[in-house]
């Protein structure tokens, strides 16, 4: 029997999620575990699943909040954690059997302080039972990559592996370190950042053994909301962190020029960001987009401003860079344009 592995699970609202998830937590292989449900305000009957969660399995806790968001639950999870190694699955996730055994296994051969995996999109129940009977062995027995924390930055936090969850922490690499309250799009990616300020190494492996539910309720499937400037900000605040803060990678100060790379290429992601902030704004009708003409000013003076570093235009993509230059010319006719094209599919 190894150490204890304490699995946070934050929950809003999930009464149609909930059981089936902390189901595949407790079928996991990896013993022993604890499962920390955080119940954040829920309306619906998630309070009442919970109690029957924790009645049936001896090895669950469940938290009550008021409503604070997801950060905030997953601190709460993080300080009432009692194991030695931490792992957060969200409410609507699953996970296959083996996910936590082999996240372990690895993490400690490689002598690591984060062991991440791959995961599986699922929308409805016929595709998780499809991922459940691929799951094969030889998949997992690939050879596993090990990264320092700097090359974890460019090869792996840039390239999209920016998710806390599908990821076993040491307890010892968190630390005292929690997610930003306050924002609701980007702050897994930000709490990655910051955790490795305390990494020497991180493993990935192949297997696809999260299973990320693409929930059509889900954050990045609504409206324009004021919160989607969130993932601007976020952006913003690691690209502060990782070309400024020596603490994020001492190989990253050894030349000039590697920092200047980090920072073209942080900014060209942060363009992204904008102008997918700028996609959502555009779906909203016309009446709708004057109410929110305020973001629309702050994503084209931003643009404006991120344009100014020398060399990020040119590492966007050719549909970026003419996404790029009309809305940057023409911040009104670019909207009506996306959306009037958006709208006749």
């Amino acid at each position: 029997m190894g150490p204890l592995i304490s699995v946070i699970v934050p929950v809003y609202n999930g009464q149609d999620y909930l059981q089936n998830c902390i189901e595949s937590i407790e079928k996991q292989s990896y013993q022993p575990l604890e499962v920390i449900i955080i119940n954040d305000g829920s309306t619906d009957r998630t309070a009442e699943i919970c109690d029957g969660l924790k009645e049936r399995y001896g090895n669950t806790r469940v938290i009550t909040m008021n409503d604070e968001g997801v950060s905030a639950a997953r601190n709460a999870g993080i300080d009432e954690a009692e194991g030695e190694y931490l792992t957060f699955v969200d409410a609507d996730d699953r996970l296959l059997p083996r996910t936590i055994q082999l996240l372990y296994e690895k993490l400690t051969e490689t002598g690591s302080d984060i062991a991440g995996c791959g995961f599986e999109a699922w929308s409805n129940e016929q595709q998780w039972k499809q991922i459940e009977s691929r799951e094969v062995k030889t998949d997992s027995e690939k050879e596993p990559q090990v990264f320092t924390q700097d090359s974890f930055v460019r090869e792996g936090l840039l390239k999209g592996n920016s998710r806390c969850w599908s990821k076993l922490y040491k307890r010892s690499a968190i630390g005292n370190i929690r997610f930003r309250k306050g924002l609701t799009i980007g702050e897994d990616m930000l709490f990655l950042v910051d955790v490795l300020t305390n990494v020497e190494k991180i493993v990935e492996i192949s297997y696809k053994g999260y299973g990320y539910f693409q929930n059509p309720k889900g954050a990045m499937n609504r409206a324009f909301l004021p919160q989607y400037m969130d993932q601007i900000t976020c952006w913003e605040i690691a690209r502060k962190k990782l070309v400024s803060d020596e603490n994020a990678g001492k190989e990253m100060a050894a030349g000039k020029e590697a920092e200047v790379q980090l920072k073209v290429q942080i900014t060209a992601i942060l363009i992204m960001a904008i102008m997918l902030t700028v996609g959502k704004l555009s779906l909203l009708s016309a009446k709708e987009r004057r109410k929110q003409k305020q973001y629309v000013k702050q994503c084209y003076l931003k643009l404006k401003a991120e344009l100014q570093v020398p060399g990020v235009y040119e590492r966007l993509s050719r549909g970026y860079q003419i996404k790029v230059k009309l809305f940057s010319i023409a911040p009104e006719l670019y909207l009506w344009l996306y959306h009037f094209r958006k709208h006749r599919k």
